[in-house]
């Protein structure tokens, strides 16, 4: 529901000005967008920023009649929907057809979504449940049967005006169960690691340490310097906020952006990669350069303490970077064609995934975007839950063995 400007464009000018639009000065200027009670998009104008921002945020809580939906509507879980769903449709099915339905909802569906409201059920939420039906081994068959039945009643819960959209329209079923578009083609283990780590010149080992123990990528590992732009020792954390790139075109040479797709965040800071790095910043001491800062979007030239530059005191360029890394790789016995410095991030999350961690937490690590690109990602590495047989026979057992029989 956001408030646009009617008097000026959303985008600016050649010089960077605001480019005034057809309706500047005339009728009311700011726009609220925002969906009503029965699902549809709306919109309403206002003469003064303040009151559509007010009136914005009503919206947005229901608190006015044009948003308001009925209590009972709005407290209507997914498991009295799905039984209603089921049997104003299953007329017109087989009796194979009715019995599959029910048995998938009562068994597959239901115990997880069927508690909350109805309106709960989001995109996340369903791709959670979907890392949890992949780590439990379930076939990809059924998990696909599964999903098909939840996006059938949320698509008719839409219909209906019950919710706004449906959360299963983003999510992308084919790639999440095959993996094969993101899919890393070769991980190494931790013995080529090691073994890696052991090839390169100690001055650049603790940038092997970034890409394999914190999951950085390249530029963002040699664009790291030292201080609290990137480290709070004391909390233990590492702030990815910005990357080394070079462009002679652009700005005359090397500079700093943002890390790819927007991916900046705060993560833990490994105990042992802290460690490699405090080491090498008291053996290597940072190396002040000065260069364009873009990462907060206007060039701003600063002069930045670099962990990582080339034995002259310059920061790594792709051909320099390339040439050395080439001869590193084949020391350790790494492949050609995909031993690069990204397959320590996939040692990274694999470690992570094998280990037991949460998608969620892996995606965090990982600055991605969403959910689902994680698991579109590593899809293969969740790892598969054993079934255990006899659990409730077992149980039974030792009850019966704790009981106290009375005297005869």
């Amino acid at each position: 529901m956001p408030v646009d400007d009617l008097w000026y464009l959303s985008k600016p000018g050649p010089d960077g000005r605001r480019v005034r639009s057809e309706r500047h000065g005339r009728g009311k200027r700011w726009r609220c967008r925002y969906v009503d009670a029965a699902g549809k998009s709306r919109a309403r104008l206002f003469e003064r920023k303040s009151d559509a921002e007010a009136w914005d945020l009503e919206a947005r809580t229901g608190a006015v009649p044009e948003t308001r939906i009925e209590q009972a509507r709005r407290n209507l879980t997914f498991q009295e929907y799905a039984s209603r769903w089921r049997l104003s449709r299953e007329a017109g099915w087989a009796a194979e057809t009715r019995r599959r339905v029910d048995s998938n909802l009562r068994r597959h569906l239901q115990p997880v979504f069927g508690p909350a409201p109805l309106r709960a059920v989001t995109l996340t939420s369903v791709l959670e449940w979907l890392a949890r039906q992949l780590g439990e081994g379930k076939p990809k068959s059924s998990i696909r049967l599964y999903f098909e039945l939840l996006d059938a009643v949320l698509s008719a819960a839409v219909t209906d005006k019950l919710l706004p959209d449906n959360p299963c329209d983003g999510v992308r079923l084919t790639k999440i169960l095959s993996g094969l578009s993101r899919s890393p083609k070769w991980v190494p283990t931790d013995d080529e690691v090691v073994r890696l780590i052991d090839a390169v010149p100690d001055r650049y080992r603790a940038v092997i340490w970034l890409g394999a123990g914190q999951g950085l990528r390249l530029a963002e590992a040699l664009g790291v310097e030292d201080g609290p732009r990137c480290f709070d020792w004391s909390e233990g954390e590492l702030h990815v906020v910005q990357q080394l790139r070079y462009s002679p075109q652009m700005y005359g040479g090397f500079y700093l952006s943002g890390p790819k797709a927007g991916s900046s965040g705060t993560v833990a800071l490994d105990p042992a990669v802290a460690e490699q790095l405090t080491r090498h910043i008291k053996e290597f001491p940072p190396v002040a350069v000065e260069l364009p800062d873009v990462t907060s979007g206007e060039p701003v030239r600063r002069v930045a303490p670099l962990l990582f530059v080339t034995r002259r005191g310059n920061p790594f360029n792709d051909r320099i970077w390339s040439r050395e890394w080439d001869k590193w790789r084949t020391a350790a016995g790494w492949p050609a064609t995909y031993g690069t410095f990204h397959a320590l991030r996939h040692f990274f999350a694999t470690t992570k995934i094998t280990a037991g961690e949460e998608p969620q937490s892996v995606q965090h690590d990982l600055r991605h975007a969403t959910l689902a690109m994680t698991l579109e990602t590593y899809v293969g590495w969740w790892p598969k839950r054993t079934k255990q047989r006899g659990v409730v026979g077992s149980a039974l057992a030792r009850a019966q063995a704790r009981r106290v029989r009375p005297a005869t």
